[in-house]
C-alpha cells in the first residue's frame, strides 16, 4: 500500500491555514502575476513566512523558490520569524536616545525574557528597535502596535506591557 507523501509545509503548518491558502489562490487567474497579494494572504494567515510555506507557496503557484524568497527577503512589509500578537517597538531616535531609551530596552528585556527580534514564549510580544517614531517631546518613547507610550521607565514598562497581558486593567 502506498502512502501519499506530505510536503514539509503541509507536515509542519496547520492544514486548515494551508487550506485557506488554496482556496485564496485557486480563486485566482494570473498566480504568478499575483505572488505579492498571495504573499500578503499567507502572512495575514500564518503571521509570517517561513521558508516551507513560501517553497509551498512556490509550487503551489508553479514558479522557482528563489523567486518567491526573493520577493519575500525584499519587501519589508514581509517576515520570516514568527511574530507576537503585539508589537513592541522601543524608539532609538536622538531625544529618546539621550532620555534613556537604553534603560528602557533593557527594562523590555528583562520584563519579557526576550531579546530584540525575538517572540515571547507565548507569542504575545515582538520586540523591535526603530529610528524615530516622532514623538520626542515624550522621550523616552515605545510603540506597542501602533500606540505610543511617553516618559518610559523601568515602573512604565511593567505597567503597560502587564496591560497588554490582561493585568492591571
Amino acid at each position: 500500500m502506498e502512502t501519499p507523501t506530505q510536503s514539509p509545509a503541509e507536515l509542519l503548518l496547520p492544514l486548515e491555514k494551508l487550506a485557506e491558502l488554496n482556496d485564496y489562490i485557486d480563486s485566482l487567474q494570473d498566480k504568478e502575476g499575483m505572488l505579492i497579494h498571495v504573499l500578503h494572504r499567507a502572512q495575514h494567515i500564518f503571521g509570517y513566512l517561513p521558508k516551507e510555506l513560501q517553497l509551498y507557496i512556490a509550487r503551489r503557484v508553479g514558479i522557482p523558490a528563489a523567486k518567491v524568497y526573493g520577493v519575500v527577503s525584499f519587501y519589508s512589509y514581509f517576515t520570516q520569524t514568527r511574530r507576537g500578537e503585539h508589537t513592541v517597538s522601543v524608539c532609538m531616535g536622538t531625544a529618546c536616545f539621550v532620555k534613556g531609551a537604553e534603560e528602557v530596552k533593557e527594562a523590555l528585556k528583562k520584563e519579557l525574557k526576550v531579546t530584540f527580534g525575538e517572540t515571547t514564549e507565548d507569542d504575545l510580544f515582538s520586540m523591535k528597535e526603530i529610528r524615530c517614531i516622532g514623538a520626542c517631546g515624550l522621550a523616552p518613547a515605545i510603540m506597542v502596535d501602533e500606540k505610543v507610550y511617553g516618559h518610559m521607565n523601568e515602573e512604565n514598562v511593567r505597567t503597560v506591557i502587564n496591560s497588554y497581558r490582561g493585568e492591571g486593567k
